[in-house]
Protein backbone atom coordinates (compact mmCIF):
# COMPACT_ATOMS: atom_id res chain seq x y z
CA UNK A 1 0.00 0.00 0.00
CA UNK A 2 2.95 1.86 0.82
CA UNK A 3 3.73 2.36 -3.17
CA UNK A 4 0.09 3.89 -3.80
CA UNK A 5 0.76 6.62 -1.45
CA UNK A 6 3.86 7.37 -2.78
CA UNK A 7 2.63 7.47 -6.76
CA UNK A 8 -0.28 9.75 -5.36
CA UNK A 9 1.98 12.16 -3.15
CA UNK A 10 4.43 12.46 -6.04
CA UNK A 11 1.38 13.40 -8.80
CA UNK A 12 0.17 15.91 -6.58
CA UNK A 13 3.68 17.35 -6.08
CA UNK A 14 4.41 17.43 -9.46
CA UNK A 15 0.98 18.90 -10.19
CA UNK A 16 1.78 21.62 -7.52
CA UNK A 17 5.01 22.22 -8.76
CA UNK A 18 3.62 22.76 -12.72
CA UNK A 19 1.04 25.06 -11.52
CA UNK A 20 3.74 27.20 -9.62
CA UNK A 21 6.38 27.23 -11.64
CA UNK A 22 8.26 25.27 -9.13
CA UNK A 23 11.01 22.74 -11.03
CA UNK A 24 12.23 21.49 -7.41
CA UNK A 25 8.74 20.54 -6.17
CA UNK A 26 7.75 18.57 -9.55
CA UNK A 27 11.30 16.82 -9.20
CA UNK A 28 10.33 15.65 -5.84
CA UNK A 29 7.33 14.31 -7.05
CA UNK A 30 8.81 12.32 -9.79
CA UNK A 31 11.20 11.16 -7.02
CA UNK A 32 8.30 9.96 -4.81
CA UNK A 33 6.58 8.68 -7.69
CA UNK A 34 9.47 6.49 -9.15
CA UNK A 35 9.75 5.03 -5.21
CA UNK A 36 5.98 4.19 -5.22
CA UNK A 37 6.92 2.31 -9.04
CA UNK A 38 9.80 0.72 -7.33
CA UNK A 39 7.98 -0.47 -4.16
CA UNK A 40 5.52 -1.98 -6.15
CA UNK A 41 7.69 -3.97 -8.08
CA UNK A 42 9.38 -5.46 -4.92
CA UNK A 43 6.28 -6.32 -3.80
CA UNK A 44 5.23 -8.20 -6.90
CA UNK A 45 8.47 -10.19 -7.01
CA UNK A 46 8.17 -10.48 -3.16
CA UNK A 47 4.75 -12.34 -3.75
CA UNK A 48 5.83 -14.26 -6.89
CA UNK A 49 8.66 -15.92 -4.68
CA UNK A 50 6.32 -16.79 -2.17
CA UNK A 51 3.74 -18.51 -3.94
CA UNK A 52 6.75 -20.31 -6.07
CA UNK A 53 7.83 -21.77 -2.67
CA UNK A 54 4.64 -23.09 -1.95
CA UNK A 55 4.13 -25.12 -5.50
Amino acid sequence: MGELIDKAKGKIKQTAGALAGDKRLEGEGEVDEAKGEVKGVVANVKHAVKDAARH
